[in-house]
Formats: C-alpha cells, sequence, structure tokens
C-alpha cells in the first residue's frame, strides 16, 4: 500500500476525496453555526455550497498530494532545490511530476486519450438513442447530461491533446534543453487531472441539461451538477493559461543559435500563436462560468433580469473566447499539417512566410468574430453586419494555408505512410468545415441554420479536421521518437481507411438532416420527418470511427510490447529532433545546435538545417 500511495496520482486522488470531503464539512459547520440549512436531501447530504467549496479544496488538496508542489514549498522554506531532477526509470515517472518536458507531454496527451474516449463513449450511448424515432432507453434528463458532458469532455481533451503534442515538440524544434519554467510546467498538467475528475462528478451529482455552453438563465437552474461543470471547466483554465505563459517565454528566449524567427519550424509558429488566444482570451470563459456560480450561491443578478441583470452579457462574455478557442483547437492541427506535407512530398513548404503570418492573422480576427454565434439571441441588431464580415475574414489567412498545401502538394514526389495519409485526410476533412463555415456567418442564412444539425456537422468537420486527424498524424510520426518503436503500418492503414468514410458520412449526413430541418440537443425527433433511416446511418458510422479508434489503441499497446525497433531518422526529416537518435535523451541534445539553414529545403538534400557544436 505504501508503494502505491508514494505514486503522485494515487496520492493525489486520495488527497482530494478527503479534500473534498473536509471543505464540504467546515461549510457545512460554518451554516449550521449561523442558523443555515446545513443538509440537503436534494444535492445529496450536503448543501450546494458545501459542495463547491469541497470541490475547490479537493483540487488544492490533489495538487499538494502530487508533491508537484514541493520544490517550491522548500524554495520558500529558504532550501535549496535541484535546477534539474532525474526522473525514476520505467513507467512510474508517468504517473508523478516529473520536470522533463518529454515525459510532461506524454501526461497531456495520454490524459487527452482517456478523456477522448470518455468522451467518444458517451457520445455513442446518446447517438444509440437517436438510432431510431421514440425514446428508446435514456431518459431526457441523462440525454441531455450525456450531450452535454460529451462536448465539453471532448473541448477539454482536445485542449490537453494540444498541450501535449506543444509541450514535447516544441522545444525539441527550437534546440531547448527544456521549457523556460520546468516546475510550472508540471504544475500547469497537474491541475486538469482534479478538473476531469471535476467534469465527470457532475454525472454522479444530477447531471446539467444546457449543453457545453452553460447559458443562463438555465444554468443557473440545473442541477448540481452544473456547478461541477463550472468548477471543473473554471480549474483547466488554469492548466491553459499557465502552459501559454511558459510556451511563449520558452520559445522567446530559449531558441537555438541562428534560429531567428523566420527560421523556426512552422509548428512553432502555430504554438505561439495557440498560446496568445489561450492567454489573453481563456479568462473570460472563467469569467463567466464562475459569475453563474456566484448567481447560484450568493443570490447575485449578474445574468438574472428580475435584479438588473442581462443574460445576453453571458454569451458575450462566453464567445469572447470559445470562438477563438475553436482555433486554440485548430491552429496546432494546421500547424502540424504544414510541418508533415513537406517531408512526405520532399518539396519545400510553399509560402512559408505567409502560412507563419497567417497563424498570427487567424489568432488576430479570431477576437474580432465572436457574435456570429449570437445572431439569434436578441443583441442588437445592428452589430449583425460587422460581425458577419469580420467572420467571413477569417477565411482569408485559412485560404493561405489551403492554397499552401495544395501548391506543396503539386508535382511533389508523394509517400504515402500513416502519418501522410491522416494528414491528407485532415486537409479533406478541414476543407469541409471550411466550405461550411460561411453560411453560419452569414446573417441570412444563419437565421435558419442555427441549433440545427448542419451546425453540429460543420462543427465536427471543423474538429477532426482541425485537431483529430492531425492529432493522430503526430502520433503515429513523433511515435518513434518518443519511444524508439514505430507504429505497425498496416494497423495504421486500417485504422485512417475505417476511420475517414465513416467520419465523411456522418458529418454530411449530419448536415443534410440539419438543412432539412433537424434540431440539435435534442432526445426525440418526430418519425413523420423521414429521420430514422438517416439515424440508424449516422449511429452506425460512430460506431465504425469507434472501432477504428480500437484499431489504434490495439497498435500502440502491440508496439510497445514487441513493435519494430527504431532509432534513426525514419522519415528523412530536417526538423533537429530527428538528427540525434531515439528515443530523446533526458536533457535533448548532448551538444548545442546552431541553425544553418532553412528548414523546409528538402529539394537541396545536401543543405544542412542545424549543425552541432564541436
Amino acid at each position: 500500500m505504501k508503494k502505491i500511495l508514494s505514486i503522485g496520482l494515487v496520492r493525489g486522488l486520495v488527497f482530494q476525496m478527503i479534500g473534498t470531503l473536509i471543505g464540504a464539512l467546515l461549510v457545512t459547520a460554518v451554516r449550521a453555526a449561523m442558523g443555515l440549512s446545513a443538509f440537503s436531501a436534494r444535492t445529496f447530504g450536503f448543501t450546494e455550497p458545501a459542495w463547491v467549496f469541497g470541490g475547490f479544496v479537493g483540487v488544492l488538496a490533489f495538487v499538494y498530494g502530487t508533491r508537484v508542489l514541493d520544490d517550491w514549498i522548500a524554495w520558500a522554506r529558504g532550501e535549496d532545490t535541484p535546477e534539474h531532477r532525474e526522473d525514476e526509470p520505467g513507467w512510474r515517472k508517468y504517473f508523478s511530476p516529473s520536470l522533463d518536458h518529454k515525459v510532461i507531454g506524454i501526461q497531456y496527451t495520454v490524459t487527452s486519450l482517456l478523456l477522448l474516449s470518455v468522451g467518444g463513449l458517451f457520445a455513442l450511448i446518446f447517438r444509440t438513442e437517436l438510432a431510431a424515432s421514440g425514446l428508446q432507453f435514456l431518459s431526457l434528463k441523462m440525454y441531455n447530461t450525456l450531450m452535454s458532458l460529451h462536448g465539453i469532455i471532448m473541448i477539454v481533451s482536445i485542449l490537453l491533446g494540444i498541450a501535449g503534442v506543444m509541450n514535447y515538440l516544441v522545444p525539441l524544434m527550437i534546440g531547448a534543453p527544456d521549457m523556460a519554467f520546468p516546475r510550472l510546467n508540471a504544475f500547469s498538467f497537474w491541475v486538469a487531472p482534479p478538473a476531469a475528475v471535476l467534469l465527470l462528478s457532475s454525472l454522479a451529482l444530477g447531471g446539467f441539461d444546457t449543453g457545453w455552453t452553460g447559458y443562463p438563465p438555465l444554468s443557473a437552474r440545473a442541477p448540481l451538477g452544473m456547478q461541477m461543470f463550472f468548477l471543473g471547466v473554471w480549474v483547466a483554465g488554469w492548466s491553459s493559461i499557465l502552459g501559454a505563459l511558459n510556451l511563449i517565454a520558452t520559445v522567446l528566449r530559449m531558441r537555438a543559435k541562428g534560429m531567428t524567427a523566420f527560421r523556426m519550424p512552422i509548428f512553432v509558429w502555430a504554438a505561439v500563436a495557440t498560446s496568445l488566444i489561450a492567454l489573453t482570451a481563456t479568462q473570460l470563459i472563467g469569467l463567466s462560468f464562475q459569475l453563474v456560480m456566484f448567481q447560484r450561491l450568493f443570490g447575485m443578478g449578474f445574468f438574472d433580469p428580475a435584479k438588473g441583470g442581462n443574460p445576453i452579457l453571458f454569451q458575450h462574455l462566453f464567445w469572447f473566447y470559445s470562438h477563438p478557442a475553436v482555433y486554440v483547437f485548430v491552429l496546432p492541427g494546421l500547424g502540424l499539417i504544414s510541418e508533415l506535407l513537406p517531408v512526405f512530398v520532399r518539396k519545400p513548404l510553399f509560402g512559408y512566410r505567409w502560412v507563419a503570418m497567417s497563424s498570427l492573422g487567424i489568432a488576430l480576427v479570431g477576437f474580432l468574430v465572436w457574435a456570429h454565434h449570437m445572431f439569434t439571441s436578441g443583441m442588437n441588431e445592428y452589430l449583425r453586419v460587422p460581425f458577419m464580415y469580420s467572420t467571413l475574414l477569417v477565411a482569408v489567412p485559412t485560404g493561405v494555408k489551403f492554397f499552401s498545401w495544395v501548391a506543396t502538394l503539386w508535382e511533389g514526389k508523394i509517400e504515402l505512410p500513416t502519418p501522410m495519409l491522416f494528414t491528407l485526410g485532415a486537409i479533406v476533412a478541414f476543407l469541409m468545415g471550411g466550405l461550411s463555415g460561411p453560411p453560419n456567418a452569414i446573417v441570412a442564412t444563419d437565421l435558419h441554420l442555427h441549433d440545427t444539425y448542419f451546425i453540429v456537422g460543420h462543427f465536427h468537420d471543423t474538429m477532426f479536421g482541425g485537431y483529430i486527424f492531425p492529432f493522430f498524424a503526430a502520433i503515429y510520426y513523433w511515435f518513434p521518437k518518443a519511444t524508439g518503436r514505430r507504429l505497425n503500418e498496416k494497423l495504421g492503414k486500417w485504422h485512417f481507411w475505417l476511420m475517414t468514410p465513416s467520419f465523411l458520412v456522418l458529418t454530411m449526413g449530419m448536415m443534410r438532416i440539419g438543412l432539412l430541418g433537424m434540431r440539435r440537443r435534442i432526445a426525440d425527433y418526430d418519425p413523420a420527418l423521414g429521420f430514422d433511416l438517416t439515424h440508424t446511418v449516422l449511429t452506425v458510422a460512430a460506431f465504425l470511427i469507434a472501432i477504428s479508434v480500437l484499431i489504434f489503441f490495439y497498435n500502440i499497446y502491440i508496439t510497445l510490447r514487441k513493435g519494430e525497433v527504431v532509432t534513426g531518422n525514419v522519415w528523412n526529416s530536417r526538423s533537429p529532433e530527428w538528427q540525434v537518435p531515439s528515443p530523446m535523451p533526458a536533457h535533448n541534445y548532448d551538444r548545442p545546435i546552431e541553425v544553418v539553414g532553412e528548414p523546409y529545403d528538402y529539394s537541396l538534400p545536401d543543405a544542412p538545417y542545424v549543425r552541432f557544436a564541436e
């Protein structure tokens, strides 16, 4: 038992349970002393304030229990702390705090995959309910909760996956030994697991029925699970903000000698643009959810018209983050596409500088488009036209990337291993998301399409094309670098060829029934509309996607056990991390590197990009 409790994750979970109980009991005692109701059968024994404060104390207890704060506590006491701390060998290092950005990147990635599986499982459950009209096995309350949790868990999993890829790759690509603030990096990860626990606990604490957006006044009256949702997202936001700050500092201060801005790998540009959004906008979703929490806990009237509040204000605060957040989701994926294409086409990335600037352009314009989500909300009508034009303007920097990809592919010597297949799949899926986007930006069409399944299909195209496909491409591509073993190509192709057509059928079917009037976020529909067959096909497609993901997990399992051992430059890449043996040493590069060429001169095989100091 002592050995198990020495694992940071286990200690953290135990501390979180104890901390939650202590926090809830403390509030209960204070309420009893003040003559207020101390217990409530409606909220599972404790009152809502007790649960919320207990959840917050549980997060603090989790972080303390993992011992990720030990060095900071020792420093505060005036004790010396080591600049670097070596990890123990074996698998245990991935379940405890580490200062190695590669370990932290893998921790983020594995956590993302676990949450992706949970969110996908929720989707399969309520998608099965939708396979035929009429209620089959879910109540309306459970359907709403699963649908809402699917949305927010998928979003959190994407944020963690992005953090994992950026954590692992950016220091390697810029020749840095680690992130600028290793301890802050570890802390940024270890606040994410308790946030995920809070989100999942909402299912057991009454659920919530608002969708992932949490709009008041519905969220102000939702069950206790709504508060766990708000608190979980609020905590997860800290992970995103601190991680973004760390990455920006790393890129600004720790690039290798000779790596000027326009000699950086294109993925680093995408990571910087993503981090700028996360650093400056994440506070807004935390603030909007915090205000609803306070409205529920203290009777404040921020969004209650009867008390002088305005529910439309919530939507402005929420979407000011949540639309730029779409680019937080997709910009790293678009960077991965631009990073991998030249490798498998053996050509320079066309228009490198334009592609680099387009990432910053998307990040900038992304802050000016939030209200296109609100054309039907009742906001002032004169705001619709400028937000329509600003939303359409996003197509310009995004189009720069598409033109670059097509020009890079043109007359290239294209190779089609699994990472390249997922890269091409990403381009196709994201193109579908892009082409289905302008109707949502134009006022006249959005008024009809808003809150239909057309939006669901468009959003899934954008997320799969901008994140899921590139994420899988990145795992297949850099798995040998992380583990020294190459994922099975045959299983990888089964994964791709089963997932891709199933996904296209799923999203195109969603958009079709959306155009015919199918509303989203509903558990039942009129059989007279004739949607039963389409929903059955969509459900089969969703299960085929799930089977393809199971093939991917099986591929990882057998590869780690007995996969092909590779140590060299598997893909003949010019990137710095592939110029040293795999897996990477603890401190990345034994000798400092210097950038002496261009990152994507694949047409000049003898022209070096980096060289190592003697």
